[in-house]
């Protein structure tokens, strides 16, 4: 954009600087016969489909090729990074998991201790009827019932952070699959991309365009394109969910059984967005399991290493469907 705004600037500083040589040129017929002719094929140029495309390849290539010096865009360096930084997303994301199970575990302590409280102070209090000493009577009933409202509330929150260790072990798990995926796919594209660039030149790329033929490169290097898009895609939104769990848990004072509502908000309102495209259709099944008795957590289980099942198909295969088309 910008280059073609200094190009646009420069040809209407051109033409204002030689308007006078211009208009003395259409004074004779000669020149005002190679003007036109000037002006026709640019016209042809705009107007031709087969010539907008070729020019439009032709600019995309140099702007690219400009571009390339000042940031990264080249698909497969794109993917490698991506690869790095998903590594070291999974290993913040186990932190965080170790880190959520402390924390179900002292909450689980908090509701255990909370009810052995209660039934203590029960106890006083139907001690304390039975005697007729109504003001211990009153007092302990008060107690055990401050307590069962802070149980309730407490369940809540337990309930809340078991299916935020449920997401983050499958985000976890996906991840996973995610980076081992991409690798496989850079690993093998890396040199079918080397070779294709090497028999490709950018001469035989345009003649595709001009015959109306599908170009092989610029198709390979569009699905690699569309893979770092989509990764780039996921990548945030595991980023996201990272940063608003961290964000809830660090609300949470189990001390003094406690928690901002901020950070509970946060959590309902990722459970009332759209569909996650890291989880897919796991987000609503791992919801529709809140509250369920038979999917209680067991936090005594260690946490598994996500695995990728071997031979299994490579989410981003469909991508490059054209190759398929090409030898049928």
């Amino acid at each position: 954009m910008v280059f073609i705004a200094v190009l646009s600037i420069a040809a209407v500083l051109a033409i204002y600087s030689n308007w006078a040589f211009i208009m003395a040129a259409t004074q004779s017929v000669v020149s005002l016969t190679i003007i036109l002719l000037v002006l026709s094929v640019i016209a042809y140029l705009i107007f031709d489909p087969t010539m907008r495309n070729l020019i439009s390849f032709m600019y995309k290539s140099i702007m690219r090729k400009l571009t390339g010096y000042f940031v990264t865009i080249d698909p497969i360096k794109v993917l490698r990074n991506y690869v790095q930084e998903l590594s070291e997303n999974l290993k913040k994301m186990n932190r965080q998991m170790h880190k959520l199970r402390e924390q179900m575990h002292l909450l689980k302590e908090q509701i255990l201790q909370n009810n052995q409280e209660i039934q203590n102070n029960l106890t006083q209090a139907s001690e304390a009827k039975e005697r007729n000493q109504r003001k211990k009577m009153i007092l302990q009933s008060r107690r055990a019932g401050r307590l069962k409202e802070s149980n309730i509330k407490l369940d809540d929150l337990l309930k809340r952070m078991e299916i935020l260790y449920k997401v983050l072990t499958r985000m976890y798990d996906n991840s996973y699959i995610l980076k081992e995926d991409i690798e496989d796919q850079v690993n093998i594209k890396e040199k079918e991309r080397q070779a294709i660039h090497a028999s490709h030149s950018a001469m035989s790329s345009a003649m595709n365009i001009i015959n109306g033929n599908k170009d092989k490169r610029f198709m390979f290097d569009q699905a690699l394109e569309a893979i770092a898009d989509d990764v780039s895609q996921k990548v945030g939104e595991m980023e996201q969910f990272m940063e608003m769990s961290e964000s809830f848990m660090s609300s949470i004072d189990l001390e003094n059984g406690i928690y901002e509502e901020e950070g509970l908000e946060m959590l309902r309102q990722w459970e009332s967005e759209e569909d996650s495209l890291l989880l897919g259709e796991d987000k609503s099944h791992l919801l529709l399991e809140k509250g369920e008795d038979d999917q209680i957590l067991d936090l005594n289980q260690p946490i598994r290493k996500a695995e990728k099942v071997k031979h299994s198909s490579n989410q981003y295969d469909s991508f490059f469907d054209f190759e398929e088309e090409e030898k049928e």
